[in-house]
């Protein structure tokens, strides 16, 4: 008898190959990182949650509302993508990021995952909205969904112009915040927090790890060029 497991892995700068300051485990080939270094990355992080590389699933992310499903491995990262849906077990998908909120969500009783990048632009566009949608229409239901928001820049430090501010508080109550300069800033994770369970879904965990703060981690706001972290979500087959 088998059945299935839903899996969660966040990285941080440590175990890779990349030299600074994309050191050492970067995930993303579109920094400037060696092409080489990043592939040997990817291969490690494939070992890691005991994968073939080819498997797991990566976007092309432009800080857009555009959500993909797929039922298989694909031949290349999902073109204009930040969010990605499956149904399918043993597939990984996986979400870049470096400040912006990195988004696992499942219903697992459905069989339902979901990896999402929510920036500040993408949660402003309603990022969050479209793939509750487009996991509803793959069979989940949003009161059983549970959400995961990773590692990313907390309203301590993350500051922006007072304009900004309100434009995105407008669009996602509850990211708007004072930062310890005294400065408006914004908490996007937060935000979605609010907007998550506003919506009906039945849990938001959360790692209070901020990318600004915490030097374990990239952070594009703190150094740029930097890398990118991976969180990572798949449906494991387990034998009983």
């Amino acid at each position: 008898m088998t059945r299935v497991k839903v899996r969660r892995v966040v990285t941080t700068r440590a175990g890779g190959v990349s030299k600074p300051p994309f050191d050492a485990f970067n995930l993303a080939d579109h920094v400037g990182d060696d092409p080489q270094a990043v592939a040997r990355n990817r291969e490690r992080l494939a070992e890691h949650v005991g994968y073939r590389p080819d498997r797991l699933v990566w976007m092309e992310q432009v800080h857009s509302r555009n959500v993909a499903v797929v039922d298989a491995p694909q031949a290349g990262p999902l073109e204009a993508t930040d969010a990605v849906v499956t149904t399918t077990v043993d597939l990984p998908l996986v979400v870049l990021t470096a400040d912006c909120v990195p988004l696992l969500l499942s219903d697992d009783e459905a069989g339902v995952i979901a990896a999402v990048h929510a920036g500040r632009v993408g949660a402003r566009v309603g990022i969050v909205p479209r793939v509750l949608d487009a996991m509803v229409a793959a069979g989940a239901h949003v009161e059983r969904i549970g959400a995961f928001l990773g590692p990313a820049a907390c309203g301590r430090h993350y500051e922006v112009p007072p304009a900004m501010q309100a434009d995105v508080a407008e669009h996602l109550p509850g990211s708007a915040t004072v930062t310890l300069r005294g400065s408006t800033g914004l908490d996007i994770r937060a935000g979605l927090r609010r907007q998550l369970l506003t919506a009906g879904v039945a849990a938001v965990a959360e790692d209070p790890r901020c990318t600004i703060e915490d030097t374990t981690l990239f952070s594009h706001r703190r150094q740029s060029p930097t890398g990118r972290l991976a969180s990572v979500i798949w449906m494991e087959t387990i034998a009983d």
